[in-house]
């Protein structure tokens, strides 16, 4: 019967077969081993029907409304820009590019751009935590009105600053304490970086992406429809295998590891 390790003991074998075939190892060789290796055959299984549950109980629809009937958002008085009355968020902006000889159109074009106010956006966080000595990262089945599908899996957080900071006058977000302030609420920062988004529809815009450890005796109380502690394997399983399930800002995260 072939044996089945234990993750630390995997890990250890996979890492002294690197050492010895002269690699160097650093803090993401773990992360490499991680996307390789599955102890729990179901877990698959449990992650993608906990997806399709989200499905079902999402009641968020998008209606196709005209600009003038957009509450608390307005256009400018030299009509330059479609803001938020609150002055955060993101506004639209049109633009005229020019110097275009490397492109398609190479008399250049005019397009609106969504540029997020003070550019950069926010905050995309996940928290990672090992259960049963397995790192788990832990996931939000989100509902955004303009995703494939309304639900898709995203980052623990996924917020812009604007949010963080109750531009909104809603609800605080939430887990978003473990990425400002991380120190205060028993996390370390394993990885933060500046990353950019799409160039040709947001002007300008990054994010910082942040994974962040707990312990594995650190507990978080959250809703299980909506929260769930996912493997690496899994996640990556799922970017590969199923359709648009994975959110962007999710998977800008994963190719840092």
């Amino acid at each position: 019967m072939k044996k089945i390790y234990k993750y630390d003991e995997a890990l250890n074998i996979y890492l002294e077969s690197l050492i010895a075939q002269g690699f160097n190892i650093d803090k993401f060789s773990e992360f490499k081993f991680e996307s390789i290796y599955n102890s729990e055959p179901s877990s698959y299984n449990s992650f993608t029907s906990w997806y399709k549950s989200a499905l079902k109980v999402c009641s968020m629809e998008a209606e196709l409304i005209s600009f003038n009937d957009c509450k608390e958002w307005k256009f400018s008085d030299d009509n330059k820009k479609f803001y938020h009355s609150s002055g955060d968020f993101y506004e639209i902006n049109c633009y005229r590019i020019s110097g275009t000889k490397t492109r398609e159109v190479e008399s250049g074009w005019d397009q609106p751009f969504l540029r997020q106010v003070g550019d950069d956006g926010g905050i995309l966080g996940v928290l990672r935590k090992k259960i049963n000595g397995l790192p788990h990262y832990l996931v939000e089945a989100k509902q955004e009105p303009g995703n494939y599908n309304i639900v898709q899996v995203s980052s623990t957080l996924q917020a812009t600053f604007s949010n963080i900071n109750r531009a909104h006058k809603g609800a605080s977000v939430r887990f978003s304490e473990y990425f400002t302030n991380p120190e205060e609420n028993a996390a370390k920062v394993i990885f933060s970086q500046w990353m950019s988004e799409d160039g040709g529809r947001l002007f300008n815009k990054r994010n910082k992406v942040i994974l962040a450890e707990i312990d594995s005796d650190h507990e978080i109380i959250f809703d299980n429809r909506l929260y769930k502690w996912v493997s690496l394997y899994d996640i990556k399983k799922a970017i590969i295998l199923e359709n648009a399930i994975i959110a962007p800002h999710l998977r800008n995260l994963l190719s840092a590891l």
